[in-house]
């Protein structure tokens, strides 16, 4: 290289660090259309204002690949502040803890965890302590973790049960309202998905002022199997990765989605938007397998429905929320965020080697692109 040109030398440098941006690019970044809603600044669930993310990666030795990730709705005591939300069921082969009161009262009361399926009982715990560790709480017995999983065997020693209470509380603490990491961190640390690695992805949409001005952002855990799609692209079949293509091959896994908005809503309408982003699942080729746990937790930051299901000022609430009339396009909304969430896991996953020396590969993108650009 010392040879070379100062010149030549300079462009190669170009050339390696455009290289190198191009491969960390996020898939709106290199020309994947997403639908017609822009984004939010950060194009992340942390567009929604106060909501924070943290994550807590464990990928140690040979086989342990696993990790936390914790969604705060806000930096507050979210116990004494709670927030309407809802629960809605795509396919329930999965053990998402808390589900019931959430369904009963329409309402979250603690950090959401998302972790490994043997890791929950965990995950349930280290909310719990948090919980009543905070001030204002001292008078606490009863909190409703809300933990939800997906299966991350097949890379990582599941039934080491790798994850402690203490992981649990550091990625709560850890929560930043930035922008988010992507694919192989947190809870996305050994997900599979489509066959190729999975992980967490995140992305957001803004309705215009006309509509509100709302945003909604998705967060997702991918890692569940289908007939990948992308911008209309059958990629799963391009790349003769599918199921049912012969008797072991199959779909099973699960998805997680948590789903937040600034808009006004109840949990009757909050239950309807988590159904829509169901839609921006299949719309990726998911399929919601018999073996798959895929969960949408759907709720609102905002203040002025925040404060009034919290505020001591009588037997009668009088809550100002959106009309149903108004709800199509936040549908829209999540659906969009939803598939592009799930997009980005998988461009921002890299190929990894765990548990027994299986290895899944990241999604080809150069191929994908290719395609896309034709």
């Amino acid at each position: 290289m010392k040879d070379l040109p100062l010149p030549l030398f300079y462009l190669l440098i170009l050339l390696f660090l455009s290289y190198e941006s191009y491969g960390q690019s996020r898939p709106r970044d290199l020309g994947i259309p997403f639908g017609v809603l822009p984004s939010g600044k950060l194009n992340a669930i942390t567009d929604v204002e106060g909501l924070k993310v943290g994550h807590l990666t464990k990928t140690e030795g040979e086989s342990i690949r696993t990790g936390v990730t914790a969604i705060l709705p806000h930096g507050g005591n979210i116990f004494q502040e709670k927030v309407p939300a809802a629960i809605y069921v795509g396919n329930g082969f999965g053990k998402l803890a808390g589900v019931t009161q959430v369904q009963e009262l329409g309402l979250i009361e603690s950090p959401i965890i998302l972790t490994n399926t043997l890791s929950v009982a965990a995950g349930i715990e280290g909310v719990v302590r948090y919980v009543l560790s905070q001030d204002g709480n001292e008078s606490v017995q009863s909190v409703n973790a809300v933990v939800g999983e997906t299966n991350d065997g097949f890379l990582n020693d599941i039934r080491g049960m790798h994850i402690r209470v203490e992981d649990v509380i550091q990625a709560i603490q850890s929560a930043e309202p930035e922008t988010i990491e992507e694919g192989n961190v947190g809870a996305g640390t050994g997900t599979v998905c489509f066959g190729w690695k999975g992980g967490i992805g995140t992305s957001s949409r803004v309705l215009p002022g006309s509509l509100g001005g709302y945003t909604v952002g998705v967060l997702v855990q991918s890692n569940f199997g289908g007939n990948l799609q992308i911008a209309s692209i059958p990629v799963g079949e391009k790349l003769e990765k599918y199921p049912f293509r012969s008797a072991i091959e199959k779909a099973d896994g699960s998805c997680m989605i948590v789903v937040a908005t600034d808009a006004p809503l109840e949990s009757r309408n909050l239950e309807r938007l988590a159904k829509r982003a169901m839609m921006g699942l299949a719309k990726t080729g998911g399929i919601a397998s018999n073996g798959s746990g895929d969960y949408v937790i759907a709720f609102s930051t905002a203040e002025e429905i925040r404060s009034k299901y919290n505020a001591e000022s009588g037997s009668l609430e009088n809550l100002q929320t959106l009309r149903n009339d108004d709800m199509s396009s936040l549908f829209m909304a999540v659906i969009e965020a939803t598939e592009e969430a799930i997009i980005n896991s998988l461009f921002a996953a890299e190929s990894m080697t765990g548990k027994e020396g299986r290895t899944v590969e990241a999604l080809p993108k150069d191929q994908v692109l290719g395609w896309i650009k034709k």
